[in-house]
């Protein structure tokens, strides 16, 4: 089978497709015909590699997939050969959720494409807890696009973050798959939406998926002192923020005082000099939250199937244009999410 793989971390060169054996589904497994998989910057950072991360070569790439289960493994009854899902890619150990009943105490989790092999592949194989079944209005496309960067936005918000109706959310960043599904969640739960984003475009985009401020970064001095002017110098209830050691400090300032942070990625570095006086004066709380459990992907997937909340794809290619994927992202030029057709 083909699969969009590495042999090594890397630029984008060290991707290619390999021709892989085909895997076999074990107990409480199933084997999905893959139709369609969707690139993370998770992808950009796992090619690269940090120090610590050891994985098996060759690295099948991508967390976010859907298909059509292809085979079961003994003990699956929810699904069967022929049926169209979709896949959490959150992979937490069985005999964990056994032990304790629940999910909630299990912190040895996994993502696909991370630490446990990815979905750009013809066929994979993924624990038969981890897919949900399509109903027939849901494209291949759009089940992919929606996976992580909705579970991680919803659990952020809604989980984590207690948002309520009424409230105002700062959103640092238009155009990635987490703030696009951001916007849309902040907005279903009747708050006030503010985006930042970095043109005059993606302020535009971000207004059609249902921002009702934006600001355009490139033609401001400083996009904190100005969500001071619009917000009456009061600040915002929550600011969301993936961007991290760029952008922190102007998310201290936008948010009001009592307000929460909520810190979900850290796409220009993990490492921030932080003056606390500002969270104790500001009385701030900075709130870490990634991915989610299975209720939250079944609960905000299901927010997708209803058409209250629409996946933004940016890009459709064919899984041989994996380098180009990950070319697009590195720009920074895609609005939303790019998919690869498997």
């Amino acid at each position: 089978m083909r699969a969009a793989v590495f042999y090594q971390h890397g630029g984008r060169d060290v991707l290619q497709i390999a021709d892989l054996p085909v895997p076999e589904p074990g107990r409480g497994q199933v084997r999905l015909r893959m139709k369609a998989a969707a690139l993370n910057r998770l992808d950009l950072w796992v090619r690269e590699g940090w120090k610590g991360l050891n994985l098996p070569m060759p690295h099948v790439t991508c967390a976010d997939g859907a298909g059509i289960v292809d085979a079961v493994g003994e003990g699956v009854s929810h699904v069967a050969a022929g049926d169209r899902v979709g896949i959490n890619p959150t992979v937490i150990d069985p005999d964990c959720i056994q032990l304790h009943g629940s999910e909630d105490a299990c912190l040895d989790v996994a993502i696909m494409g991370e630490h446990a092999p990815g979905v750009a592949a013809e066929y994979v194989v993924v624990p038969a807890r981890n897919v949900i079944r399509l109903p027939d209005h849901i494209s291949f496309a759009e089940s992919a696009a929606a996976g992580l960067v909705y579970i991680t936005a919803w659990h952020s918000l809604i989980r984590r973050g207690g948002l309520q109706p009424g409230e105002s959310v700062l959103i640092v960043g238009a155009g990635g798959g987490v703030n696009t599904a951001s916007i849309q969640i902040a907005r279903l739960a009747g708050c006030k939406v503010y985006v930042v984003g970095s043109s005059a475009e993606k302020c535009a985009q971000a207004q059609a998926l249902g921002a009702d401020v934006t600001i355009d970064r490139s033609a401001v001095e400083s996009w904190s002192k100005e969500m001071f002017r619009l917000t009456n110098k009061q600040g915002v209830d929550v600011v969301v923020d993936n961007v991290g050691q760029a952008t922190l400090f102007d998310s201290i300032r936008s948010v009001r005082r009592g307000g929460r942070i909520l810190i979900v990625g850290n796409t220009s570095g993990p490492l921030f000099n932080l003056d606390i006086r500002y969270l104790f004066s500001k009385q701030i709380s900075l709130i870490g939250s990634t991915m989610g459990q299975t209720r939250d992907f079944q609960q905000v997937m299901g927010l997708v199937f209803e058409g209250r909340l629409k996946p933004a794809i940016s890009a459709v290619l064919p899984l041989s244009d994996i380098s180009e994927g990950h070319r697009l992202l590195e720009a920074g030029s895609v609005f939303g999410k790019v998919v690869l057709e498997i």
